[in-house]
């Protein structure tokens, strides 16, 4: 099969495209069901999956990786590939929701939503609210905590343009720190307590939880970040420290190395006062926050860029 269930192609989005539904690059059960009904208007072999004539059928030419469509000249694409084989999509904040560019980044936070796995309902309940423009220039998806569905799991899409600005640290004793960094909200329900209950009164599935070998910010399970989250965090990270110039080897990496994981993701001063520019975790700078935490796979891939 050339296209499947679970799918994060380029190729997904043309796919959608002619089947005229939303084109997000990802292959969950809206697509499926659009396939399936294909495949039954068109006399083909109900599989829910892309084979090679249902392809030839849809574009009129054999299957190509894609398209021959040039992503880089192509201004109207709603989505881009980076040089680590990363696909991102775009979903823009309304004008005005965020700070117009070009602004220099220099310094990468992570954060946790604590809330949705679906990225573009996060974007959209900024795009909503009333707070004015507090946004990450990227959002994460995930896997839902309750039911485990994970259509969204590792999609990557970006709320505003590069170049522009929102805030997202909150109070910090750095006013630069905030308008010159660029930062990702990966989609994750954070803290559990010891039901496994988040803090909306919801429980998180056993396989999704996670526990530290000792607690972080006062709780010891955590919804686990998934697999496809680090991966895409880690590709995400080393484009965009690539993109804007930041050395990602500054910052949380030197501080788990000297203190540990704990300690590493807990308050540094020196943060705080924007005087490390590198890559950091909004617990780096605030107290009151306990996002990002120490997952093991996340440590581990931070100690490894």
């Amino acid at each position: 099969m050339l296209l499947k269930k679970g799918d994060k192609k380029v190729n997904v989005r043309h796919l959608q495209d002619k089947l005229n539904i939303k084109a997000d690059g990802h292959f969950g059960p809206l697509t499926e069901k659009a396939v399936v009904k294909y495949q039954l208007s068109n006399g083909l072999t109900v599989t829910g999956m892309v084979d090679s004539d249902m392809w030839v059928l849809l574009f009129n030419k054999p299957y190509d990786e894609d398209l021959g469509i040039d992503e880089d000249t192509d201004a109207s694409l709603n989505y881009f590939t980076t040089n680590y084989d990363q696909l991102i999509h775009k979903h823009y904040l309304p004008e005005g929701e965020y700070i117009k560019g070009p602004i220099k980044n220099e310094y990468i936070f992570l954060h946790h939503t604590a809330g949705n796995a679906n990225p573009y309902r996060c974007i959209d309940h900024w795009g909503r609210d009333k707070r004015g423009r507090i946004a990450t220039e990227f959002v994460l998806g995930g896997i839902n905590h309750r039911n485990g569905d994970d259509e969204y799991n590792g999609v990557m899409v970006q709320a505003f343009p590069e170049g522009g600005q929102a805030f997202h640290l909150g109070k910090t004793k750095s006013g630069w720190m905030n308008r010159h960094s660029v930062g990702l909200e990966i989609c994750a329900m954070g803290y559990l307590d010891n039901e496994l209950k988040t803090y909306v009164g919801s429980t998180c599935q056993s396989e999704q939880v996670i526990e530290l070998k000792e607690p972080f910010r006062g709780y010891l399970n955590y919804h686990k970040y998934s697999d496809e989250q680090i991966k895409a965090t880690e590709k995400w990270i080393r484009y965009v420290g690539e993109r804007d110039g930041i050395d990602i080897r500054v910052g949380l990496q030197k501080y788990i190395k000297a203190y540990g994981p704990v300690k590493g993701f807990g308050f540094q001063m020196s943060a705080c006062l924007g005087e490390v520019k590198g890559l950091l975790t909004h617990t780096n700078v605030r107290k009151d926050k306990s996002d990002c935490y120490p997952d093991p796979n996340l440590v581990d891939m931070i100690l490894s860029l």
